[in-house]
Formats: structure tokens, C-alpha cells, sequence
């Protein structure tokens, strides 16, 4: 049985878990791996990342008054680790996704090292199982962290489909009941957030209700478009740069603002 003081999970702790997830799903990206074959690499990274996050968890569960936290870290480490091939075979596919959507990527490789919202879903789809089992703080813990790093906020309660892609990614926002089908790809400063924020005859707000989007399959979402409240936009729709939507758009639908007007005036030039 563990026998771990009382304490919060730490943002450190959540930095060097990410760090670890990373290297587990991509051994090669790590710098401890040129000493080591690839079988050891992943055991060695496996052990380390499954020995942290049971203790993040452990953490989490304790700091909520969870009596049997660790039965219940060690389950939800178990479910994590079941389920990475899982998840890894989604990431192919999302970088698959950006290498046809982004003509500047040139591999999977380069879709998978360097680019932002790659990491960022990936870090995502980890923690949005762990929401999943009810572990509290931890998802939010870590998508909060990827967060600070590439100004891309996706809360763990949104449920994210295949083949998704976001291109340049900074201030994309998701909120917690966001539901986004397959083959969904949006650009930078796109948010899909809540109108509103209903609440109980007391006045409470109501945690659970839904209140954010869902964007059925195929739709394209392009820069700082603004998608509020529990509405829908129907599949193979593209929703242009900067529009405003509160309503539901139905499927096979482009929406766009009207051109704006440019008015072009001469420059006083002051002559020495």
C-alpha cells in the first residue's frame, strides 16, 4: 500500500507527467533513448510515467476526502495504460490530418515534434479519459498546463472525435460540453464556448448541463469564429473567419460575413 504524506498534486508533477507522455507515445522525441533499445526505452518510460500519475491521482483522490484513493489510483492508472495503444492510434490519425490539411507540413514527423496543437490534443486525449473515470483536478491540471504553453484551452470534458486538426492553434478555446465529431479542423482564435450559464430555482449554476456546441463531422471552422451556446453546426459545413453563430447552422452549409468595406485614402508625404 502506498504511504504518501497528504498534499496537493503539483503543476511540477504535471509538467514532468507530460513530458513523460510524450516520450512514452514517441520514444524517439526523448534524449535518454540513445543508450537504450527501444523495448527498454518504452519499459523504462511506461514504469516512471505510471509510478507519477498514480501518485498525482493518489494526490487528487486524497485532497477530496476519497477513502480508498489508492484502489482507485491504481485502477485508473491500469485503465490509463489499457488504453494508450488506443489513443496513440487516434494521434496517427490526427497527424495524419495535419500533414493532408497544412500544406507548409512536410511528415508526420514534423506534425508530431513541432507543432502546438498536436501536443496539446494529445495531452488532451489522456486527460479527457482520466475525466472520464471521475479523477478530479488532474485532467484540469494538465490541459491547464498545455495551456500556458501553446494558448490552447481545451477543457478535459470535451469530447473530441478522429482526424482532428488545428491549424496555428493560438487562442482556440473549447469548452467543457463541446461535442466535435470526425474530420473537424479549425484555425486560430476559434471559440467554442457557452452563451450562457443556466441555473437552478436557487440560483446555483447547473455543472452538468450542457451548454457548449457540438460540431458534427466534416466541418471546417476558419479564424476567430465564434460558435456559442448548445446549438449544432451540421456536418460538411465551413463557417467563415470571424463570424458570430448562437444558432444552429444546418448541414451542408458555408457561413460568411459580408465583405468588409476598405477605403483606401492618399498618405501626406512630407518632403525634407
Amino acid at each position: 500500500m502506498m504511504q504518501y504524506l497528504s498534499t496537493l498534486p503539483s503543476m511540477e508533477d504535471i509538467r514532468t507527467l507530460e513530458t513523460s507522455l510524450m516520450n512514452l507515445l514517441y520514444p524517439g522525441r526523448s534524449s535518454n533513448v540513445s543508450d537504450k533499445t527501444l523495448r527498454d526505452a518504452v519499459r523504462f518510460e511506461m514504469e516512471f510515467f505510471s509510478s507519477l500519475l498514480r501518485r498525482c491521482i493518489y494526490y487528487a483522490l486524497s485532497s477530496e476526502g476519497c477513502a480508498d484513493a489508492d484502489r482507485k489510483a491504481e485502477e485508473a492508472v491500469d485503465s490509463t495504460l489499457s488504453n494508450l495503444g488506443e489513443i496513440r492510434k487516434m494521434l496517427k490519425e490526427d497527424a495524419e490530418a495535419g500533414l493532408e490539411g497544412d500544406p507548409a507540413a512536410t511528415s508526420l514527423s514534423e506534425v508530431i515534434i513541432c507543432y502546438p496543437a498536436f501536443k496539446a490534443l494529445a495531452v488532451h486525449r489522456v486527460a479527457h479519459h482520466l475525466y472520464n473515470l471521475g479523477i478530479p483536478l488532474i485532467p484540469r491540471m494538465m490541459n491547464e498546463y498545455i495551456h500556458t504553453l501553446c494558448g490552447i484551452d481545451i477543457h478535459p470534458g470535451a469530447s473530441i472525435g478522429r482526424r482532428f486538426f488545428i491549424d496555428h492553434g493560438t487562442g482556440v478555446v473549447i469548452g467543457q460540453t463541446c461535442v466535435i465529431g470526425n474530420n473537424v479542423k479549425l484555425y486560430q482564435g476559434v471559440t467554442l464556448g457557452a452563451l450562457s450559464f443556466p441555473r437552478n430555482a436557487c440560483g446555483e449554476l447547473l455543472k452538468d448541463a450542457k451548454r457548449h456546441p457540438t460540431i458534427e463531422d466534416n466541418v471546417t471552422i476558419y479564424a476567430n469564429a465564434t460558435i456559442l451556446g448548445d446549438i449544432t453546426i451540421g456536418e460538411n459545413s465551413t463557417i467563415g473567419s470571424s463570424c458570430w453563430i448562437k444558432s444552429d447552422i444546418p448541414a451542408n452549409t458555408r457561413v460568411m460575413n459580408r465583405d468588409p468595406e476598405i477605403i483606401l485614402k492618399p498618405k501626406s508625404v512630407k518632403h525634407q
